[in-house]
């Protein structure tokens, strides 16, 4: 998973992830870091904003709130039940997904530099 490193809702999201991956499944870059930059150009992504993550399930790309169900659908029972929103077309998923991207800062709040990370996370950053 690449994720804005210095947004406090994706850190936060990345530090839940973390504390439900029973099994490790996942690896972590920042978006700011020259790995998830990569990633993100890799993919089409803007590397100026990092308004998604990036999350990589079996080789497939997942953006916006596909990326969140992607992710709750790998950590089973009962987050796996967030493939339910997939039910919404994905016009008004991508709709949903970027209003709250482009206002997390103003939401969530900002932090001048990416978070120091846990030991639990540091073990599973990668770039």
């Amino acid at each position: 998973m690449v994720f804005d490193g210095v947004c406090v809702l994706c850190s936060g999201f990345v530090r839940t992830v973390v504390g439900l991956d029973r099994k490790n499944r996942f690896r972590f870059a920042t978006a700011q870091s020259p790995f998830g930059e990569e990633l993100f150009q890799r993919y089409g992504l803007r590397t100026d904003s990092y308004e998604t993550n990036l999350v990589l399930v079996g080789g497939a790309p997942f953006i916006r709130l596909d990326s969140f169900i992607a992710v709750m659908a790998e950590l089973g029972w009962p987050w796996r039940a967030a493939k339910a929103l997939l039910l919404i077309p994905r016009p008004l998923r991508d709709w949903l997904y970027e209003r709250i991207a482009k206002n997390r800062y103003a939401m969530f709040g900002r932090k001048d530099s990416c978070e120091i990370l846990s030991a639990a996370i540091r073990a599973r950053v990668i770039g």
